[in-house]
């Protein structure tokens, strides 16, 4: 069984930092490229960062600079460590997971990252 977990949301102010992790069970990175989208209200889920299996990384423009997507293997988890955060950044942030050799994808149940003052 496949399980996805995000942690690391929260209130922040702008110009702040935040960590997102993504515990995964049921998977192998090594068969998977692992991605975090979000969505704001009122807006569509977008990509923020996509890694794949090889550990190439592809990240949006709105926070390429800004974010790094990372993953330690041996915890099962990807990880997203955002700096200089902007009030746009708020939204619920969601870990994906897509299957290299078919379309079969996961989705974690999200984790709310507001930028306020």
């Amino acid at each position: 069984q496949v399980q996805l977990v995000e942690s690391g949301g929260g209130l922040v102010q702008p110009g702040g930092s935040l960590r997102l992790s993504c515990a995964a069970s049921g998977i192998t990175f090594s068969r998977y490229s692992m991605g975090w989208y979000r969505q704001a209200p009122g807006k569509q889920r977008e990509l923020v960062a996509r890694m794949y299996s090889g550990g190439t990384t592809n990240y949006a423009d709105s926070v390429r600079g800004r974010s790094t997507m990372s993953r330690d293997t041996a915890k099962n988890t990807v990880y997203l460590q955002m700096d200089s955060l902007k009030p746009e950044d708020t939204a619920v942030y969601y870990c994906h997971a897509r299957f290299t050799y078919s379309n079969q994808e996961y989705w974690g149940q999200g984790t709310q990252v507001t930028v306020s003052s």
